[in-house]
């Protein structure tokens, strides 16, 4: 497994376009969240896995881009050559672009193996805590988004908007992901990691001396 991670790694090196938000940091914690839920589950294929965290964004299409939807079916096929290469057999490349091209939030495609179901979580939770709101704001800089209204920072009395708001995405989406989660393991990480993102937003609030709307804190409940 160590030898096929730096094979792995050395293919997003050279294939991969790596951006601040999604880069080797990004993929490393991935397999990490993976290994860690895979654990805890039990019936997971660690080596279908492993491949499928370090090669879900093979092809990295910016957030705003007209076909993101396609960026992980685009990635699975991507993968297939490379894998071949590997000496993976050709269910082992069926299962890994499988749980690649399952894995995106915006495909919408549902997951149908438990590879598929530990990356899809693995990856979301990387959307999360400490280093979701890090990644949140890199992503809204490179897309010249405001942090939030100024007049209405929690859209209190406005319509939710992540299109102009970096903030609004944390309640569009972000905080939303812990009860998406499809493993026991991912929805426990997922929701002590929204937990920080809220508190975080409570002392938003008061360093810019309004109230945090209960809407936002009813997400987790």
């Amino acid at each position: 497994m160590k030898s096929l991670r730096a094979q792995l790694r050395d293919v997003i090196s050279q294939e991969m376009v790596q951006d601040a938000a999604h880069d080797m940091g990004h993929l490393d914690r991935v397999w990490a969240n993976a290994r860690r839920i895979a654990k805890d589950e039990g019936n997971a294929n660690l080596r279908v896995l492993m491949a499928a965290a370090y090669l879900h964004d093979l092809v990295n299409l910016p957030k705003d881009a007209p076909n993101r939807k396609d960026a992980s079916r685009l990635s699975a096929q991507k993968a297939e050559p490379i894998l071949a290469q590997l000496g993976f057999s050709a269910d082992e490349i069926a299962a890994t672009a499988h749980a690649i091209t399952a894995h995106s939030y915006s495909a919408g495609i549902p997951p149908e193996s438990a590879e598929a179901e530990i990356l899809r979580d693995a990856d979301r939770l990387d959307a999360l805590g400490a280093v979701g709101i890090a990644r949140t704001f890199m992503v809204a800089g490179t897309m010249n988004r405001a942090l939030a209204d100024h007049n209405d920072p929690f859209a209190a009395q406005r319509p939710l908007d992540d299109q102009l708001w970096s903030i609004d995405h944390w309640h569009l989406k972000l905080l939303q992901l812990p009860q998406a989660m499809v493993t026991r393991k991912g929805r426990k990480i997922a929701r002590k990691r929204a937990r920080l993102m809220l508190a975080y937003l409570e002392q938003l609030a008061k360093e810019m001396d309004c109230d945090l709307p209960e809407h936002w804190s009813n997400l987790l409940r």
